[in-house]
C-alpha cells in the first residue's frame, strides 16, 4: 500500500479515537440514522470540503458535489439527491455553493474566449467534461463581461453560475411540491424548505451569502 494511503488510514484511526474519547456515544448515535437540516450542492474541488469549512460534524450536512457545482434539470444523480434530502431526510435548507478560483468556471470562460477568436476550445465539447460544462459555457456567453475589469470576470461567472443553479433547483418538482405543501398547510406545522446561494472565497476561507434565498413565500418574486 502506498505511503499516502497508509497515512490516510492512520489519520482516520486517530480521528475516530479522539472523537470517541470526547464524545463516547457519537458513532453509536450516527449508526442509528441521520437527520441533517442542510443539503450542500457544491463543487468537487478539494479546497472546499463542506464539513471542514463550516466546522460541521458527520451527520450535519447532506452532500452532493460535482464539477462547478452544477444542478442540471435532467441530471438524475442530482435530482435523486435532492429528492432524498427533501422527502426522506427532511432537510430545511438547500445551499448551492460555488467558490472562487473555480477550474470549471475558468474552463468555460476560456471556451467562450476561444470561440470568439476562432481558436480550439480548452475541452472538446464531445467529451464527458465538455458536455457537462456546456450549460455553464452557454451561460458565460450571455454575460456582459466586457463591461467589467478582466480580473473580475471569473468571480462574476462564479456568482452568476450559483444564481443560475439556485433557479434550477427551485424549478424542480421536488422543491415546488415542498413549497406548495407548506403554503397549503393552515396549521403552520409543515416543514419549510429554503434554497440559498453562497460563494466560498478560497483565498480567505470565508463564505458569502449572495442574497438570493428563496422559499415558499417568495414564489413568483
Amino acid at each position: 500500500m502506498s505511503t499516502l494511503l497508509t497515512t490516510l488510514l492512520s489519520a482516520n484511526a486517530q480521528w475516530a479515537e479522539r472523537l470517541s474519547d470526547t464524545h463516547p456515544n457519537f458513532f453509536s448515535q450516527c449508526a442509528k440514522g441521520q437527520s441533517p437540516k442542510v443539503l450542500w450542492i457544491g463543487c468537487a474541488d478539494s479546497r472546499v470540503p463542506e464539513s471542514v469549512v463550516t466546522d460541521a460534524k458527520p451527520g450535519d450536512i447532506f452532500v452532493h458535489r460535482n464539477i462547478a457545482n452544477q444542478f442540471h434539470p435532467d441530471d438524475d444523480s442530482a435530482l435523486s439527491v435532492l429528492t432524498f434530502a427533501v422527502n426522506v431526510v427532511g432537510v430545511e435548507h438547500v445551499l448551492v455553493v460555488g467558490h472562487t478560483h473555480c477550474g470549471g468556471a475558468a474552463t468555460c470562460l476560456e471556451a467562450v474566449q476561444a470561440q470568439a477568436s476562432n481558436s480550439p476550445p480548452p475541452v472538446s465539447p464531445n467529451t464527458p467534461l465538455g458536455r457537462w460544462l456546456a450549460p455553464l459555457t452557454n451561460l458565460v456567453s450571455t454575460l456582459d463581461l466586457d463591461t467589467l475589469p478582466a480580473e473580475t470576470h471569473l468571480d462574476a461567472i462564479v456568482e452568476a453560475n450559483v444564481k443560475r443553479q439556485v433557479e434550477n433547483v427551485c424549478a424542480t418538482d421536488v422543491i415546488k411540491g415542498a413549497w406548495a405543501a407548506a403554503l397549503g398547510d393552515e396549521s403552520g406545522e409543515k416543514r419549510q424548505v429554503w434554497v440559498h446561494g453562497w460563494v466560498y472565497d478560497v483565498a480567505s476561507g470565508r463564505l458569502k451569502d449572495l442574497g438570493v434565498s428563496r422559499g415558499p413565500q417568495t414564489q413568483g418574486e
